[in-house]
């Protein structure tokens, strides 16, 4: 009988394809026991016991990201997006879509005078959803830059490109006013657009109908999960052959009343109401809850094989996923993060990286709430024993939480920091969490180069190996959540892994 050690402890670095000269840094492990012992070895308490698969190297299965869109308070453009990030600004203020007056919390990060000119007919833009606009929006944008604009888009096949956007709760406001219309005026003067409008599948669909797209089109309703649900049903598509190129990420829209008071009702968000844009602190002593945010961020991915017969300008490459669910409760994260440590690991493990690779850089989930701010750090604890070098920041310290857009916006943030070498602030840091022993980049952007990066909410993990790779294995612990009282319930994790490539 022989027993092989855990492969997260001694399991190689599975050689980079696109470097096949990396060396291998560590060796198996295998010991052989006496004979008469026959009991089964118990597998360590956050240790995964399968090993890790090999790469993928047929270009047909290879799944690369081309093209980056979004719709934030900061603006539509993904690099202004990133600069206004890099200097700290913060997005959150007094809400003025409604009368918040009497409200407990009465302010967010509200995206305010969208411009969807030369996206969305005129006609079409007054009827849909601002969840049908971002999506829209941000989703054209991704085609631009993955150079398909325009005319461009004739040169794929369509019939072989779907979109795949989520949400994690679709079309509010629509609905939202619908009701207020039947209360005041009966049924008769409720909008025939009511239904479709609402529904979370409107989004990708209105995008496919724009761009003619005809392969697998559909919504993921999975809440703070969703783009990263996205992003994997995306690339299984790819590998399955069905489609060559797919838009997938996540949108949010939640600034109307009725969601509004709805998450006051769960004494889920802060009420700095004097102070709002101090108001989301992530791992701040004094943090009181999640601050709402909204908006869209998608990615444009497709088959390495395809995107190098067009000739499209590669970001990253996609390597793999995995998904579980802690099990534990619907009104409290689980205090030793068990299921966010086993998702990391099942990622590693399948991303064919050891936890003994320097990883250095993690975006975090971070929602600002006591108990889910650290269950994430405990998480991250029981995988990275060596914590020297490591920087960490949280995105929604300046944008608020935008839920299913959460995944999809903070992905681009992280990709820009691996272009650019800047990290950008975790902004309201004043008294930080004892907890904490990782440098939060506090208050103020930072130069690094990264060679791991996770994102604990939309991951990626970024391996420097040399002036072109970057190693990116998306990791962030997209978690589904619900609000329930005044904490955030992690449900599921899945993570996904991405690869930065140099192919020219």
């Amino acid at each position: 009988m022989v027993t092989q050690a855990h492969p997260l402890e001694h399991t190689p670095l599975l050689a980079n394809t696109l470097n096949p000269l990396r060396k291998i840094t560590s060796s198996v492990t295998v010991r052989t026991p006496p004979q008469l012992i026959t009991r089964r070895r118990q597998v360590p308490r956050f240790q995964i016991s399968t090993t890790a698969p090999k790469r993928e190297k047929d270009a047909r299965k290879r799944v690369v990201i081309t093209g980056m869109g979004l719709v934030s308070v900061f603006g539509n453009n993904v690099d202004t997006y990133y600069e206004r990030l890099l200097a700290g600004e913060s997005g959150v203020k007094l809400i003025d879509r409604f009368d918040a007056s009497e409200f407990p919390t009465r302010f967010g990060a509200q995206i305010c005078g969208f411009d969807s000119d030369g996206y969305i007919m005129a006609k079409n833009d007054r009827r849909l959803d601002d969840c049908q606009r971002y999506c829209i929006v941000a989703g054209k944008k991704a085609l631009e830059d993955s150079g398909l604009g325009g005319v461009q888009l004739s040169k794929i096949d369509k019939e072989r490109a779907g979109v795949l956007v989520g949400t994690g709760m679709g079309g509010t406001t629509v609905f939202s006013d619908g009701l207020v219309t039947l209360m005041e005026n009966g049924y008769k003067k409720v909008s025939p657009f009511l239904t479709p409008y609402s529904i979370p599948s409107m989004g990708p669909a209105s995008l496919a109908i724009d761009v003619g797209f005809m392969g697998p089109t559909y919504a993921i309703a999975a809440a703070c999960a969703t783009s990263n649900y996205c992003f994997y049903a995306a690339a299984n598509h790819i590998r399955e052959g069905v489609a060559d190129l797919m838009i997938a990420g996540g949108v949010d829209t939640g600034f109307n009343p009725i969601i509004l008071a709805g998450f006051c009702a769960c004494n889920a968000l802060s009420k700095r109401n004097d102070e709002p844009h101090t108001a989301s602190r992530p791992w701040d002593q004094n943090r009181d809850g999640f601050v709402m945010g909204e908006g869209a961020g998608v990615l444009v991915m497709e088959s390495l094989e395809h995107a190098m017969k067009r000739d499209a300008p590669i970001i990253a490459e996609y390597l793999g996923g995995a998904i579980n669910c802690d099990a534990y409760s619907i009104a409290a994260p689980r205090p030793d993060g068990f299921g966010i440590t086993s998702c990391i690991q099942s990622s590693l493990l399948n991303a064919g990286v050891s936890a003994e690779e320097v990883v250095n850089y993690i975006n975090a989930h971070a929602t600002s709430t006591k108990a889910g701010d650290i269950a994430e750090l405990t998480a991250l604890k029981n995988v990275f024993k060596n914590r020297e070098g490591f920087k960490m920041n949280a995105t929604k310290s300046m944008i608020g939480h935008s839920l299913a857009a959460a995944g999809g916006m903070e992905a681009i943030a992280t990709i820009k920091a691996i272009q650019t070498g800047w990290l950008h602030p975790t902004i309201n840091q004043f008294n930080l969490d004892p907890e904490v022993e990782f440098d939060t980049v506090a208050n103020h952007k930072q130069q690094h180069e990264i060679n791991v990066a996770i994102l604990k909410e939309e991951a990626f993990v970024c391996d420097a190996n040399g002036v072109e790779m970057k190693l990116v294995i998306s990791m962030e612990n997209r978690r589904m959540q619900m609000v329930v009282m005044d904490e955030i319930q992690c449900l599921t994790e899945r993570p996904i892994m991405m690869e930065r490539v140099g192919y020219r």
